[in-house]
């Protein structure tokens, strides 16, 4: 059998499993909290918790303050499945294994998909506390979760990156900020396979690309996402300053010092926008 046949299987269970602990409910938007935001899965009402232990074929979150479980319930007048903590590539996980839980989501019915992560800023004109719409993405992690799947089973292997960051929904994110009087920005996220901070030299690399941020995740969640056709909206706090930006020399500690004080607007942010889905 087939690679692409054998994940099109395991994805279908998962799904199954999902959908049985859930209670039938459908799922409108499928969100991913990053690192520090996961206490927006709090605010989810009537929510019913399933482990990614408890999910077939699905790996567990090791990363500090990723829960590890995904949440369903109502947020903004919506059905929403939440993973409250992700998957990543520095922990041992495959490119396919940190973006299962997205094709899974896609099993279930979502179609419209908002990543949250926290971010290095690269670009000096972002402050910490910053919120910061993705616009497009460098991915620098060296991985694909397409690459080696076989065109049939799950979706054509070739597809477009062009507006992988849907330009409605971004807008629609911007405006629900302005609306809020939160400060946010729009730029170009760079990815990395981590788990060690970038050195000076590679941000001065990665300022000349054009990148804005940089963290260790999104980039295989999105390319997942986008495989498949859904719509995408990626959200950064700038946690820290880029190593080497104004003498910054990041750690784990100030990213989620800085998430927790920015957890209300962050709440505020993500659940403006889903009412507006």
């Amino acid at each position: 059998m087939s690679q692409s046949n054998v994940l099109k299987e395991n994805l279908a269970e998962s799904a199954r499993v999902v959908a049985e602990r859930i209670g039938g409910r459908a799922p409108e938007v499928g969100m991913i909290l990053g690192s520090g935001l996961g206490p927006l899965a709090e605010q989810i009402e009537d929510a019913v918790y399933v482990p990614f232990g408890e999910v077939p074929h699905m790996k567990t979150s090791t990363a500090t303050s990723h829960v590890g479980r995904f949440v369903c319930g109502n947020l903004g007048g919506k059905c929403v499945l939440a993973m409250q903590g992700r998957l990543h590539g520095y922990e041992g996980n495959t490119a396919q294994e940190v973006a299962y839980p997205v094709w899974l989501m896609h099993g279930l019915g979502i179609g419209t998909l908002v990543t949250t992560n926290a971010a290095g800023a690269i670009n000096e004109g972002y402050r910490v506390g910053d919120f910061c719409v993705m616009e497009d993405h460098i991915n620098f992690t060296g991985r694909n979760p397409v690459a080696g799947l076989e065109p049939d089973g799950i979706a054509f292997r070739f597809f477009s990156m062009l507006d992988a960051y849907d330009p409605a929904l971004r807008r629609l994110a911007l405006q629900v900020a302005d609306e809020l009087g939160i400060r946010v920005q729009q730029g170009v996220y760079l990815g990395l396979l981590g788990p060690s901070f970038e050195t000076p030299a590679e941000i001065r690399a990665f300022r000349s690309w054009g990148a804005d941020t940089v963290a260790m995740s999104v980039c295989e969640e999105v390319i997942a996402a986008r495989h498949v056709g859904m719509r995408v909206l990626g959200m950064s706090l700038v946690s820290n300053m880029a190593c080497g930006i104004e003498g910054a020399s990041p750690t784990d500690e100030e990213v989620l010092d800085v998430a927790r004080d920015r957890e209300a607007d962050f709440a505020r942010l993500v659940t403006g926008i889903v009412e507006r889905l």
